[in-house]
């Protein structure tokens, strides 16, 4: 009898170190890395920097960048959403996929709440609201008074959904009519806007900077809660006018709902040091996007806040996917 409960007992101790040797082996085969957009985009280059320094990190490849695009980012979303719960299936989201995307679908196919086990945000990425040299004025403040005495006249451009709802947000905070004018692409926004077709635009940093130093648009304010590092002599939209007012994207890493406390933890301090090393900071502001990382805590809380904020502009706006 008791040689089987000797037995019984060396056989439990053999399978919680194997269970311990199995975490602390993790990741023992590549994590696959999805991103919910098409190669070259900002959401793309930011996880493959972010995947080649894991490769870096452990000496072997250990991330693979999955593209799976569709559908404003749902589609790559939602595999990740069902995959299995082991370290080995994460997604770089985003503003538009992990906040925006649930009340801007009328039947969205993922909760961004309850189907992930938030990481860590990697990135922030502001935008800069520009104007044709030809509108009248210098900052924000100057832009509100414009608009208030010209309802409907001044329009904006805009390429894609966050960077209309950060039009939408503006115009109801500032409670002004501007006319919306979408268009594909930055591709072809910026150029309306350079000619003087469209008066305004909310833009990226890397796309209307240069027109701007170059004197064919002039930039109003950047939409981050803080000036951007390396735009420094551009205020806020907040402290130029519209106190309050913050429009950023972020990118950060998720994994499916499910996934073992430890390893989130792990990949939390491999991806926060990786993000916080000064050669990482500067790639990213050569995309326009400013390092940003934090606890999983911390991250939960932004996405929880930022799919309440977004759901009430989407629903001022009445905007609806396409």
């Amino acid at each position: 009898m008791k040689l089987r409960v000797f037995a019984a007992i060396g056989l439990a101790l053999g399978l919680l170190a194997q269970g311990a040797a199995f975490a602390q082996a993790y990741p023992s085969r590549p994590i696959r890395f999805v991103v919910p957009f098409p190669p070259g985009g900002a959401t793309d280059i930011v996880t493959r920097i972010v995947a080649q320094k894991l490769n870096d990190q452990y000496k072997r490849q250990v991330a693979i960048v999955d593209n799976r695009g569709g559908a404003g980012g749902v589609v790559g979303s939602e595999i990740v959403a069902r995959a299995a719960p082991d370290g080995y299936t994460l997604v770089m989201g985003t503003t538009g996929t992990h906040a925006i995307n649930a009340s801007l679908y009328a039947k969205p196919s993922y909760d961004p709440v309850k189907d992930f086990a938030p990481v860590t945000p990697v990135a922030l990425l502001p935008n800069m609201l520009v104007a044709h040299p030809s509108i009248p004025v210098k900052n924000v403040r100057e832009l509100i008074a414009l608009s208030r005495a010209r309802p409907g006249e001044l329009s904006y451009a805009s390429s894609g959904n966050f960077l209309y709802l950060s039009g939408a947000l503006f115009t109801s905070m500032a409670k002004v009519d501007m006319l919306h004018v979408p268009f594909k692409g930055g591709a072809q926004a910026m150029p309306a806007v350079v000619g003087g077709e469209v008066a305004l635009s909310f833009a990226t940093i890397v796309s209307s900077l240069p027109l701007v130093q170059s004197g064919k648009l002039r930039g109003l304010a950047v939409t981050s809660a803080k000036r951007f590092p390396s735009a420094k002599e551009f205020p806020t939209v907040a402290e130029s006018g519209l106190p309050g007012y913050e429009a950023v994207a972020w990118y950060g890493v998720f994994a499916p709902d499910g996934t073992p406390r430890d390893i989130i933890q792990q990949l939390n301090t491999d991806i926060v040091r990786i993000i916080n090393s000064p050669e990482v900071r500067e790639l990213l502001l050569k995309q326009g996007a400013d390092s940003y990382a934090t606890s999983v805590e911390e991250f939960a809380r932004v996405v929880q806040r930022d799919v309440a904020k977004w759901a009430k502009v989407v629903k001022t706006s009445g905007a609806k996917a396409d």
